[in-house]
C-alpha cells in the first residue's frame, strides 16, 4: 500500500498526516508533510510556500487572540524554502522565507518570523515574540545575531536553505508505513 500522496504540483504528503479542514490549507509546490505532522486548517487558513519540510509529528496551528466575548483564529502564512524540525508546534501569524525551526521547539501564538532567521533544537519562544532577520533563538531564550558575534546567522542563509529544501526534496525517500 502507498503510504505517500504525491500531488500535481510536486507536493509529497503522507497518509499518515492529520489535515483538518483541508480545504483551508494551501501547500504552493514541492512542499513535503512527514508522518504524523498535524495541520489545523479548520481553526483558520494555512497557506506555505514553495518547497517547505513539514517534519514528523509537528504541529501547525494558526495563531489565536482571545477577546472578551471569545477567540478568534488568524490565518497563517509560511513562506519559501521553510523548514520545521521533528516535533515542533508552530502558532506563528507569519513565518518568513528561508527560516530553519528546529526539532521541538515550540513558536508560541501570534509569533512573526522574519526571513533567514533560525530557531534552535528547542526553543520556545512566548507568544507575539518577534525574530528579526538574520538573528537566531537559542533554546536559552536568547536572541543572538549581528556582526562579529559567533551565533549569528550567515549571510548566506538565504542560498542554505534554498540548497538544502530544494535537496531535501529531490532526495527525499519515502518511508514504510509503520507497524500496527
Amino acid at each position: 500500500m502507498n503510504t505517500w500522496r504525491r500531488q500535481a504540483s510536486g507536493n509529497k504528503v503522507s497518509r499518515h498526516t492529520v489535515l483538518c479542514g483541508s480545504q483551508n490549507i494551501v501547500l504552493n509546490g514541492k512542499v513535503i508533510v512527514q508522518s504524523g505532522a498535524i495541520i489545523r486548517g479548520d481553526l483558520a487558513n494555512v497557506r506555505t510556500g514553495r518547497y517547505c519540510v513539514i517534519s514528523k509529528n509537528s504541529v501547525i496551528r494558526p495563531p489565536y487572540k482571545q477577546f472578551s466575548k471569545g477567540i478568534a483564529f488568524f490565518p497563517m502564512h509560511i513562506g519559501d524554502h521553510v523548514f520545521i524540525g521533528e516535533g515542533a508546534v508552530v502558532s506563528a501569524a507569519t513565518i518568513g522565507s528561508y527560516v530553519y525551526i528546529g526539532k521541538n521547539a515550540i513558536i508560541g501564538r501570534r509569533c512573526t518570523l522574519k526571513d533567514c532567521c533560525v530557531i534552535e533544537d528547542g526553543a520556545v519562544l512566548p507568544p507575539e515574540t518577534t525574530v528579526s532577520s538574520y538573528m537566531r533563538y537559542t533554546a536559552k531564550g536568547t536572541i543572538e545575531g549581528g556582526q562579529g558575534n559567533p551565533y549569528f546567522v550567515p549571510a548566506a542563509m538565504q542560498d542554505e536553505m534554498v540548497g538544502y529544501t530544494k535537496s531535501f526534496y529531490e532526495h527525499f525517500v519515502r518511508t514504510p508505513a509503520p507497524a500496527s
